[in-house]
């Protein structure tokens, strides 16, 4: 219960008390107040509102995480003027209807925020909030474009169901996918089951994935049907398109603050998000009125310390006071300074300090090669792997054996949702970095300051024995201890180098030119810091491991060895490409 507790606090549904307003009301609290959706199925919701005459606007939730969750933020948003609207999502807890993750949330995303604008002491105006998947709810009403919707907060949510919540550049995103269906959707049905079996770290090595063992409780539907369903669609196909925010950004109309963190498992979605509907809105009201503020922690955690790293002073901050912020602006008109505001700031990392900006991605950061190089030893901390602005000319591969039973094992990074048995966020990647079967590429010391800011990726020119595996990236800034923080990370199965729809197989031996997405990061290498680039072949459990054979990954046991190699050379320039922004 502890557990599901700190995921409750990180999903950001018990929110900090914040200062308020001086105007403050007596608070009326109703419990469990029926909505009946479409198609006659009743949800359940808490309502906190001002215990006085007049209409106010509404602040809504959506929630899988039990809409009790809101005990402190409720009476207090309410006392400065608010409807807060606290709905368990169908399904759950209170709520009738079958829970499926995202199928039902636009309808009944829809009909509650209608519903919540035509209550007597509303005044039409409804605002959403919440992290997470209850980032993901106000996504898919907002998409769906309900008249009375005003206003979304989407706190470190997806923007696509595949390819940035359940898998990442074709990998399936295991250590997430088990530990939260296991963990906090368990809580309301199999609470003692869970209690005593939900460290998903015992199971993360059980073949095939989709006999993943927390999920078959001796029901005929098992804990959560959807989890075979993700692992039957591995192709981004028809079953994710349905409720793609990606693919209905036109359909946005309404203003946005989005909330990204650069350890958080949803950053790239997050990003997207603010991207997608500022180019591709269904409004000049959302394609003008999107915000971004991008900081540290997310899920990895919040406030000056995450993982390893103190960031500073500067880095705690109250989201809550954030939101309402928002909202007084948006929904109650104030002129408190928000519309004079740039619309994007970030937490610059290293600097440790924030930083507003016109735009995401910054104008002014400049793609810069660093290309890998080494005598083909650059095997592990004690090779010979460096990164340089100079293109390579003759140089050997780097080679190295991919063991499916031996992966590269996850240390820190972007992880959700079980903090206790898999430690997320910054934290030293030496260990990692010993092994044989992890390339290390690594800088001169800076002589001065080095930012990077914006999206990074690697062109690389790889050869596999096998005919499907997978590669792996990760930025990491050096310190002069030694220390290697992990900044951001990414993976590409094979298969999907040229398409996440239709898989094609590698010709063994064969060189292919494949990009890794890394994410996003901003970061000020300090002088005296290096920088470093690992590429291996698995970042276990956070991905599930490439068996190697090209099988199905969902049912498939049987593994093999692959080797694979690097090509750093004239006709194979494999390089990492920095947002590089300078003083």
């Amino acid at each position: 219960m502890k557990r599901h507790l700190l995921c409750v606090l990180v999903l950001g549904i018990a929110l900090a008390t914040t200062a308020l307003a001086a105007d403050r009301f007596d608070v009326t609290i109703e419990r469990g107040v029926a909505v009946k959706m479409r198609d006659g199925v009743t949800l359940r919701a808490d309502i906190y509102r001002p215990k006085a005459e007049g209409k106010f606007p509404v602040l809504l939730q959506r929630t899988p995480y039990d809409k009790r969750g809101a005990v402190d933020f409720g009476p207090n948003a309410a006392a400065r003027g608010y409807v807060v609207i606290v709905q368990d999502v169908r399904g759950r807890y209170t709520s009738e209807g079958e829970w499926y993750t995202f199928k039902d949330e636009s309808n009944d995303g829809y009909d509650t925020v209608e519903w919540a604008a035509a209550l007597p002491y509303s005044d039409g105006k409804v605002g959403m909030f919440g992290a997470s998947y209850n980032g993901a709810t106000q996504m898919l009403a907002a998409i769906a474009a309900p008249p009375h919707l005003a206003g979304v907060f989407p706190d470190v949510t997806a923007s696509n169901y595949h390819e940035n919540w359940t898998y990442q550049g074709g990998a399936f995103e295991q250590w997430f996918n088990e530990s939260w269906t296991s963990g906090s959707l368990a809580q309301d049905t199999h609470d003692r089951f869970v209690r005593e079996n939900s460290n998903a770290l015992l199971w993360v090595g059980k073949l095939p994935l989709s006999k993943y063992p927390l999920l078959n409780l001796g029901t005929s539907e098992g804990l959560a049907p959807y989890f075979t369903d993700w692992l039957a669609h591995p192709n981004y196909d028809d079953y994710w398109r349905q409720w793609s925010i990606e693919e209905h950004f036109a359909n946005v109309t309404v203003p946005a603050y989005h909330v990204a963190a650069w350890y958080d498992i949803f950053q790239g979605g997050s990003l997207r998000n603010y991207v997608g509907i500022k180019a591709h809105g269904g409004s000049e009201a959302a394609r003008n009125g999107q915000r971004l503020l991008v900081i540290i922690g997310g899920h990895a955690g919040r406030g000056r310390k995450i993982g390893e790293v103190d960031f500073g002073p500067e880095a705690d901050l109250d989201l809550n006071a954030i939101m309402m912020r928002w909202y007084d602006f948006l929904l109650k008109g104030a002129a408190n300074g928000i519309a004079s505001e740039k619309p994007v700031k970030i937490f610059v990392m290293g600097a440790n300090q924030w930083r507003e900006e016109a735009e995401w991605p910054l104008a002014r950061a400049h793609a810069t090669r660093y290309f890998l190089h080494s005598a083909g030893k650059a095997n592990s901390l004690s090779g010979d792997g460096a990164l340089t602005t100079t293109s390579p000319q003759a140089e050997p591969a780097d080679h190295f054996i991919y063991d499916p039973a031996e992966p590269v094992p996850t240390i820190g990074g972007p992880l959700c949702c079980d903090s206790a048995h898999l430690a997320p966020g910054p934290r030293d990647q030496r260990p990692a970095e010993a092994r044989d079967d992890v390339l290390v590429f690594t800088t001169p010391a800076f002589k001065e300051d080095f930012e990077v800011t914006g999206p990074v990726s690697v062109e690389l020119f790889a050869s596999s024995s096998a005919v499907d595996t997978d590669f792996t990236g990760k930025l990491v800034d050096v310190w002069p201890t030694g220390f290697a923080q992990n900044l951001t990370e990414g993976i590409l199965r094979a298969r999907y180098r040229n398409s996440k729809e239709k898989p094609e197989f590698l010709n063994p031996g064969e060189a292919y030119k494949l990009i890794l997405d890394l994410w996003a990061t901003s970061n000020v290498f300090k002088a005296g810091h290096r920088l470093r680039l690992e590429i291996s072949s698995s970042n276990f459990p956070r991905f599930d491991r490439n068996l190697n054979t090209g099988e199905d990954p969902g049912s498939s046991t049987r593994m093999v060895k692959a080797s694979n190699t690097i090509y750093h050379d004239r006709e194979h320039p494999s390089a990492l490409v920095l947002p590089v922004v300078t003083r």
